[in-house]
């Protein structure tokens, strides 16, 4: 990555600027009348857990330390809001622990979505093909299933 001219440089922190103000005056507006400013990751349930929103996940993808990758085949159906079973799982990040979070992905490497490992690594080498291997949290077909809750 090259530095940036004092031209560049400028014309980036006027940018900036404009958006720093926005947040500024958004402070204005009470919590409850505000929907969100910037990018929302997530919201707070009233048990006062965090529930991550897939508007999240191009902001965690580049950063996962744990993947999994699915096969064309369980696409649809991860797609559609299922768990992901054995039979559809293409491959996992080596010493991923039971109950971690994982960054899903198309065998393609496009992410889809995120959820939590059902098995760690070495037993979903030895699980049955029916046998739950990624439970759902959240992906890309929620955009058209929930556009109503997303913002």
């Amino acid at each position: 990555m090259r530095p940036l001219t004092d031209e560049e440089t400028k014309t980036m922190f006027e940018k900036l600027s404009k958006y720093e103000k926005m947040l500024k005056m958004a402070t204005n507006i009470s919590r409850d009348k505000l929907v969100s400013v910037g990018t929302c990751f997530g919201k707070f349930t009233k048990t006062q857990k965090f529930r991550l929103h897939i508007t999240a996940l191009d902001f965690l993808a580049p950063y996962a330390k744990y993947k999994v990758w699915v096969k064309p085949g369980a696409e649809q159906s991860y797609l559609y809001g299922n768990h992901i079973m054995k039979s559809g799982l293409g491959r996992i990040t080596e010493n991923t622990a039971q109950y971690q979070g994982v960054v899903v992905y198309s065998m393609a490497d496009v992410p889809l979505g995120f959820g939590v490992a059902a098995k760690n690594t070495q037993e979903c080498r030895k699980v049955d093909p029916m046998s739950i291997v990624v439970f759902h949290q959240a992906d890309v077909g929620e955009y058209i299933r929930c556009e109503d809750t997303l913002t």
